[in-house]
């Protein structure tokens, strides 16, 4: 087990990089399966879940497009509960096949206030493809069509996810430890 100093806080390794690499691929094959004739758009919500898409892309091998979107609704390990939206869509969905790529959805908020948004555009279908999912923390009713990873309810960091801007370039994921 591996730790990790970020700032103010100590993290050890939670999911190592090959457990990862498996479980993407494993999502990429699922999605190929399910999607094979429906040339997706996959929207990827920034900046946690930039790794997460271009390692699962790299495995889908159905025709599909790429774009991206940025909600926020942290602060440093805290969410907000407020969802800004930075970034706006930038591309035509209307009677398409959406899958977002998120890399965490916690309470869900951030991920129903995406869906309610891109709703109001007429996709033909939306799907949400996430790394991590807190199942205990889940406060909204969400159909989650691809989940690689159900955790606890601790901070992480790494693969993408940061820890006030730090530590998205880490290989593996890493739980803050409890100090004192």
């Amino acid at each position: 087990m591996s730790i990790v100093k970020i700032k103010d806080k100590t993290f050890q390794t939670l999911i190592s990089e090959a457990e990862i690499k498996k479980r993407v691929k494993e999502l990429a094959e699922s999605i190929n399966h399910d999607m094979k004739d429906k040339n997706p758009i996959f929207l990827s919500v920034l900046n946690g879940a930039f790794i997460f898409t271009a390692d699962l892309l790299r495995e889908v091998t159905i025709p599909c497009e790429v774009s991206f979107v940025k909600l926020a609704s942290y602060l440093g390990v805290i969410s907000s509960g407020k969802v800004k939206e930075v970034i706006g869509l930038n591309v035509d969905i209307a009677n398409r096949t959406v899958v977002i790529v998120e890399d965490i959805v916690d309470t869900g908020h951030t991920m129903r206030r995406m869906i309610d948004t891109l709703q109001l555009h007429h996709p033909a279908s939306i799907h949400i493809c996430t790394l991590f999912v807190k199942p205990k923390k889940l406060e909204e009713q969400l159909n989650i069509d691809y989940a690689a990873f159900e955790i606890p309810n601790g901070f992480i960091v790494g693969y993408g996810l940061d820890y006030d801007q730090q530590g998205r370039n880490l290989k593996e994921v890493y739980q803050a430890v409890k100090e004192g």
